[in-house]
């Protein structure tokens, strides 16, 4: 099985900065690509960006573009996401997904999902 441990959100002002990690392990996935996506209250998961572990780049949602950066760590399996300038409409939980192959802004193309991070942007 896969199975994907989102850790480092929290509480934060507007203006400030927090940095998620997704934890991959278990089963291989093959040439996969790796995303996160948010769900605020009342509202349909939405995507964030994405990154494939074979190279190219990332792709991000244009609400978080030059706020937001996804990077990756092969060797400990772990996908990041830098969040700054967080505005309180960012508020939200914060869920890892993977998938083979292409990366895709589409939220059900995605196989694997963590179980999410609260992140929550006061005013």
């Amino acid at each position: 099985q896969v199975q994907l441990v989102e850790s480092g959100g929290g509480l934060v002002q507007a203006g400030g900065s927090l940095r998620l990690s997704c934890a991959a392990s278990g089963r291989t996935i093959i040439n996969p690509a790796m995303a996160w996506f948010r769900r605020a209250p009342g509202k349909e998961r939405e995507f964030v960006a994405a990154i494939s572990w074979s190279g190219g780049s990332p792709i991000y949602a244009d609400s978080v573009k030059g706020r937001f950066a996804i990077s990756k760590d092969n060797p400990k399996n772990t996908v990041y996401l830098q969040m700054n300038s967080l505005k309180p409409e960012d508020t939200a939980v914060y869920y890892c997904a993977a998938k083979s192959w292409v990366m895709t802004s589409n939220v059900n193309d995605y196989f694997y999902w963590g179980q999410g991070t609260q992140v929550t942007v006061s005013s």
